[in-house]
C-alpha cells in the first residue's frame, strides 16, 4: 500500500511541475551558495529577499567560525555574528516578521565541515539562544547539511534542527520528518555546462530526482550548478524549488523581472493569405504603403511569430532587405533621425525633425510628392507631434518642440493625420486655424467614419496600448485613410505607425511588446489585402531603429509562451529587417541606409507618375 501511495503522489506531482510556469519563481526561489563570500554576508541576499542562504561553518575553540577552510577564519565572522544575531535583529524590527510587508520565512543552511560529533553539541547550544526566531517556531528553517549526524540520530536532537537529504538514501517516515530539504550535486546527473539544451537522457535524470523529492513533500536544489541565465530558466523549467548562485545581485534581479519578461498568448489569428498579384512584377505602382513598427527588429517579429503560434502576415512576404540605422551624428539613431532619414532621404542629428545636421529644413515625401499631384496620410498608433510621424510634414531642430511642430502642420502638404496629441493641436490654436483652412478636426474617434478629407482626427483614449484597452485603431484608420485618398487619379502614400512596439521596448516588458507587435501585424495583413486589391499597391514594413536590445531566452510556439530578457531600455544600433509585397517589391531588397527607402519609393512613384 505504500508503494501505491508514495507513486501515486510521484505521478501527480510530476503532472504538476512540468507544466510549472516559470512566473510562479520569485526571489524566495534563489539560495545564496558560500554566502558568506559575498561582500556583505547575509544582507545582500536579505535585501533581495531571497529564500534560502548557506553559511560553512567550522569549530573551533566551542567557536563556530564561518568558513569555507580553516585559513579563511577571522574572530569576528561567526555564525552567530554573521547570520544569527542580524537575523535576530530584523525580525524583531519588523514586529516577529522577517520583511515587514509580508511573512516571509528563509531557509539557513548550514554546512558543517568539521565533525558532527564534535561541532553538534556546540551548534545546538548556540542555536538554543535563537530558538524563538526559528521554526517551527519562528520564520528561519536552520538546516543542516555536510557532516550530519546519520539519519538514525535525526531525532537526538531538537526540533529546530532540519537535516538535508539525499535522493538516493531511503528514510523512514520519522526520519523523513526531519529532512527539511533534498540536495545533490548537478553534476552526478549531467556534465551540462550552461550552454545550449541539456541532452534528452539527462533531463529525464533530473527531472526524475526533482519529482521524486516532490513525491516525498519535499523541496530540492542541486549545488555545482552553471551560473547564469540560461541555467536559470533551464532550472525553473525542469521544476527546481531553489536556485543556486553566487551572484546574488543578477539572480535576484532577473527573479524579480519575471512578470515583466514573459508572455503567453491566450488566442490567435489566421493571417491574411495573400495572392501574390503583381508581387515582384516591374509594373506601376499608384499607391505606396509605409508602415513603420516603431522599435521593431527581428526579435520583436520573431516573438510575434511564436506568441501566434508560428504565423505572421509579415512572414508571408517574400521580399526582404535590410536597413542600416545609424544618425548622422551618431552610431544609434533615436527616432527622430530614423524618421527624417526615411522621410526626407537625409541622415540627421539625433533629436532633429525633418531638417538636416545644420537644421536646415528638408523637403519631405509628402510635399515631393505633392508635385505628382499624390496625396498624403499618416496614422500613428501614438502621438502625431512625436518623432516618426512629425518627421513628415515638420521641419524642427528639436523633437521636444511639440507645440512648434504641431503648427507646422498648417504649412504641410499632408492631407490626413489620424493618432493622438490633442492638446498639441489644441493649444496654440492649431486646430482652429485648420478649422479657417477647411480642414475637419475632431477629438472624437466615432467621428472618423463621417469625416472627409483633408481632416485630422487625434483621439487620446485610442493611443492607450492594447494591454489598456485601445482596440481597433490601426486598421480603421488605414482602412479610411486609404479609402479617403483612393479618390485621388494620381495616387497616394499613406505612412502608418506601429509607435508602442518602442514604448514596450523602453519599459522592458516583453507582453507590451508582443501585444504590440501582434497588433501592428494585423495592420501589415490589411495593407497586403488593400495591394492585392488593385494590384497598384506597394507595401513596405520596417522600423526606425531596434528598441531595448531584445533577446529571447526561452520559448514555445504551440503554446504562445515568449521569454524575453533586454539588454537595455533604449535604441540599439542593429540593422532592421525591411519587407515589402506588391510591384516593385524587388526593390527593397539588399542592405542599405535607412535613406534609401525616401529613394526608392520617390523613384517608384516618378517612374510612373505624370504631371
Amino acid at each position: 500500500m505504500k508503494s501505491i501511495f508514495y507513486f501515486t503522489l510521484f505521478t501527480l506531482f510530476s503532472f504538476f511541475t512540468k507544466g510549472q510556469n516559470s512566473n510562479t519563481y520569485t526571489t524566495t526561489n534563489a539560495h545564496s551558495h558560500n554566502d558568506y563570500e559575498q561582500n556583505i554576508p547575509f544582507f545582500s541576499a536579505y535585501y533581495q529577499h531571497f529564500g534560502s542562504v548557506e553559511a560553512d561553518v567550522i569549530l573551533r575553540n566551542d567557536t563556530l567560525f564561518v568558513a569555507h577552510q580553516e585559513s579563511d577564519m577571522h574572530g569576528d565572522r561567526t555564525l552567530e555574528s554573521l547570520y544569527l544575531d542580524p537575523l535576530t535583529a530584523m525580525i524583531k524590527k519588523n514586529n516577529g516578521q522577517l520583511f515587514k510587508d509580508g511573512n516571509q520565512s528563509i531557509q539557513l543552511l548550514i554546512d558543517l565541515k568539521t565533525s558532527s560529533a564534535l561541532t553538534m553539541p556546540v551548534l545546538v547550544k548556540a542555536l538554543q539562544r535563537y530558538e524563538s526566531i526559528l521554526a517551527p517556531k519562528g520564520p528561519v528553517k536552520v538546516v543542516l547539511s555536510g557532516n550530519t549526524p546519520s539519519p538514525a540520530d535525526f531525532e537526538k536532537f531538537p526540533a529546530y534542527v532540519y537535516y538535508d537529504g539525499r535522493p538516493e538514501v531511503q528514510y523512514t517516515p520519522s526520519q523523513l520528518e526531519r529532512v527539511g530539504l533534498i540536495s545533490q550535486s548537478f553534476y552526478k546527473y549531467t556534465r551540462w555546462n550552461g550552454k545550449g539544451v541539456l541532452i534528452e537522457k539527462d533531463k529525464e535524470a533530473i527531472e526524475s530526482v526533482i519529482n521524486q523529492a516532490h513525491s516525498l513533500g519535499k523541496k530540492i536544489r542541486f549545488w555545482a550548478t552553471p551560473d547564469h541565465v540560461n541555467t536559470w530558466k533551464m532550472l525553473m523549467n525542469l521544476g527546481i524549488d531553489f536556485i543556486n548562485t553566487d551572484h546574488v545581485e543578477e539572480l535576484g534581479t532577473y527573479l524579480r523581472n519575471r512578470t515583466n519578461a514573459e508572455y503567453l498568448s491566450k488566442e490567435q489569428y489566421t493571417p491574411y493569405q495573400p495572392t501574390y498579384r503583381n508581387n515582384d512584377s516591374r509594373t506601376a505602382v499608384k499607391n505606396v504603403i509605409l508602415l513603420i513598427g516603431d522599435g521593431m527588429g527581428l526579435t520583436q517579429i520573431y516573438s510575434g511569430i511564436t506568441a501566434n503560434r508560428g504565423n505572421l502576415n509579415l512572414t508571408k512576404m517574400l521580399n526582404i532587405g535590410f536597413s542600416k540605422t545609424s544618425a548622422s551624428d551618431s552610431y544609434i539613431t533615436d527616432s527622430a533621425a530614423g524618421a527624417t532619414a526615411m522621410a526626407t532621404g537625409k541622415k540627421t542629428r539625433n533629436r532633429a525633425i525633418g531638417v538636416d545636421s545644420n537644421f536646415v529644413a528638408l523637403p519631405n515625401l509628402p510635399d515631393q510628392l505633392k508635385t505628382y499631384g499624390i496625396q498624403s496620410g499618416l496614422i500613428s498608433a501614438g502621438s502625431m507631434t512625436d518623432a516618426t510621424p512629425a518627421a513628415f510634414y515638420a521641419h524642427q531642430p528639436y523633437r521636444d518642440l511639440e507645440d512648434e511642430i504641431a503648427r507646422d502642420y498648417l504649412r504641410s502638404s499632408v492631407k490626413i493625420l489620424i493618432g493622438g496629441g490633442t492638446e498639441r493641436f489644441i493649444k496654440g490654436k492649431v486646430a482652429d486655424s485648420l478649422r479657417l483652412k477647411g480642414v475637419q478636426f475632431s477629438e472624437k474617434w466615432d467621428d472618423l467614419k463621417s469625416m472627409k478629407a483633408p481632416f485630422v482626427l487625434l483621439d487620446n483614449s485610442k493611443i492607450v496600448s492594447v494591454q489598456k484597452g485601445r482596440g481597433e485603431f490601426l486598421i480603421p484608420a488605414l482602412q479610411k485613410t486609404h479609402q479617403s485618398l483612393a479618390q485621388s487619379k494620381a495616387g497616394s502614400f499613406i505612412m502608418a505607425e506601429g509607435a508602442q512596439i518602442d514604448y514596450g521596448g523602453h519599459a522592458n516588458i516583453v507582453s507590451y511588446v508582443v501585444t504590440e507587435m501582434l497588433d501592428f501585424d494585423k495592420l501589415v495583413g490589411e495593407a497586403m489585402r488593400l495591394a492585392d486589391a488593385d494590384g497598384q499597391t506597394l507595401v513596405i514594413v520596417t522600423a526606425d531603429h531596434e528598441t531595448g536590445g531584445l533577446t529571447l531566452l526561452d520559448g514555445n510556439i504551440k503554446q504562445g509562451y515568449v521569454d524575453g530578457h533586454f539588454s537595455t531600455n533604449d535604441h540599439t544600433a542593429v540593422m532592421v529587417p525591411v519587407f515589402a509585397y506588391g510591384p516593385h517589391s524587388l526593390d527593397f531588397r539588399g542592405v542599405y541606409e535607412n535613406t534609401e527607402i525616401y529613394s526608392k519609393i520617390l523613384n517608384v512613384f516618378k517612374k510612373y507618375s505624370r504631371r
